[in-house]
């Protein structure tokens, strides 16, 4: 059997021609057949997962089924609070931590009828990564295990894109959704800020972070998010509004759309790689032939925005682990503990400065889309890196693409758009105005159909492959 898409799933489990039992087996085979390659688990839920699929079953042959999520299999980034169940953010400190309550999200993903695999792969606290000297080792890229999964949401992109579950959770502070799904060839969205709870998920930077879905399709991703979204009174910055039918106007097509492309983002600031550049460009021609008005759109240069992310996430990172800091310095591998410890330098000036330079940074976002109804730039600057050759200090050094997003908090999501050296995958980033992201799934799940890329996947991995 093919994994299938979330979407495809819960056709056939409605019209009880797939059943959930059957599903969640054949994705525990595959787990223990191939995640040996990959390191996309940190803890595999066998029984669990059966007793949700079997719970699902019965509830679909009584007709009484919760939804369309009801039976479909998922799993958990290991930032997600699971109750019960270890939740470890990939790191020593909390190595046999098992939380009294699930994250929000958990909780409502579960209500919705999902079963749960498992405990996903992460970089150390979603910051630390790729690390090879935590308690376990770093996820990899099923397309060539040699090549990072970009982070910090590793194992959710390696265990989708491989087919090892239907779809999973994220987070995202400076791009940790959208840089797995892009260097894994997966879809996935980071939200509008305040639209999914963070309650019951180990934070990084209170002002940054966003929790969302990722999965191998659009449609997938708008299922997921679906459920997950909604206002919650233990985030004090959730969003108390109503959440529209985000699969609605799925297939509604992106004529008339304006869409604005950042082309000095990708061409001047952080020039991308051939491939890169021809899915960007593929893309809106798929979108200009669809009926939708293209046109360039100038904003502020990409090194402004990520200079004003790095100050703010690392300097609301280091006072949440400061205490931890101080006391266990030796536990955290060496990339979190270098990376953490760098936000101990920063002056209060520094972080005003850099909320200011936030604030101006929205504004000009804010201008510069007035008139338009989308932004596109690269997911990711080029194709996956070998996962040995990461620098330490890459988001010092050069931008990335995500960030200006996390600045926003408008909601942005990453989709493949072709393959460049070694089959590689790369993808296309698009971006719409805060709480729009039904037009973001319009148009990201038009060019998906056009570009017809979602037939591809990894080849799997088994056991022996790891051992050779």
């Amino acid at each position: 059997m093919q994994t299938p898409t979330v979407a495809d799933a819960a056709r056939q489990i409605a019209a009880r021609r797939l059943s959930p039992v059957e599903l969640t087996q054949h994705l525990l085979d595959r787990i223990a057949a191939e995640d040996a390659a990959l390191n996309s688990f940190i803890l595999v839920t066998p029984e669990r997962a059966m007793a949700d699929a079997r719970a699902a079953e019965a509830r679909i042959m009584a007709g009484e089924a919760r939804g369309p999520l009801d039976g479909i299999p998922i799993a958990h980034k290991d930032i997600y609070g699971t109750v019960g169940i270890p939740t470890t953010a990939h790191s020593k400190l909390l190595q046999g931590w098992v939380p009294d309550a699930d994250a929000t999200t958990v909780r409502k993903l579960a209500e919705a009828g999902t079963v749960m695999l498992g405990k996903l792969a992460t970089h150390e606290f979603a910051f630390g990564g790729p690390s090879f000297d935590l308690p376990w080792p770093p996820a990899r890229n099923p397309w060539n295990t040699e090549h990072f999964t970009s982070g910090s949401s590793s194992g959710t992109g390696a265990a989708v894109a491989a087919g090892l579950i239907l779809g999973g959770t994220g987070s995202d502070t400076g791009g940790s959704i959208r840089g797995p799904a892009a260097l894994c060839g997966i879809a996935g969205i980071k939200p509008t800020y305040g639209l999914c709870s963070r309650a019951g998920i180990l934070p990084l930077s209170f002002s940054l972070d966003h929790a969302g879905p990722m999965a191998w399709t659009t449609e997938d991703c708008a299922m997921l998010l679906q459920a997950m979204a909604g206002f919650d009174p233990q985030d004090p910055a959730s969003a108390d509004r109503p959440v529209p039918d985000l699969c609605a106007g799925l297939n509604d097509g992106v004529k008339g759309l304006r869409i604005g492309v950042v082309r000095s983002w990708h061409e001047t600031d952080r020039p991308v790689s051939p491939a890169v550049q021809a899915g960007i460009d593929g893309a809106l021609d798929i979108w200009r032939a669809q009926g939708a008005e293209v046109r360039e759109v100038a904003l502020p240069s990409l090194y402004d925005y990520q200079a004003a992310n790095y100050i703010v996430l690392v300097a609301e990172a280091f006072s949440l682990h400061e205490p931890w800091m101080q006391e266990r310095f030796g536990d955290y591998g060496e990339l979190l503990r270098d990376r953490m410890a760098y936000g101990g330098l920063i002056a209060a000036t520094d972080y005003v400065q850099a909320l200011r330079m936030r604030r101006e940074l929205c504004a000009a976002t804010t201008a510069a889309m007035q008139d338009l109804d989308l932004i596109v730039t690269a997911g990711a600057p080029a194709e996956a890196p070998r996962i040995d050759a990461v620098p330490k200090w890459d988001n010092l050094a050069r931008p990335g693409f995500t960030a200006p997003f996390n600045l926003t908090g408008w909601p942005a999501m990453s989709v493949c758009s072709g393959f460049g050296v070694d089959g590689l995958p790369v993808s296309v980033q698009v971006a719409a105005k805060p709480f729009q992201e039904a037009t973001l799934f319009r148009a990201a799940h038009a060019f998906e159909q056009a570009a017809g890329l979602r037939a591809k996947r990894p080849a799997p991995r088994s056991m022996a492959d790891a051992a050779a």
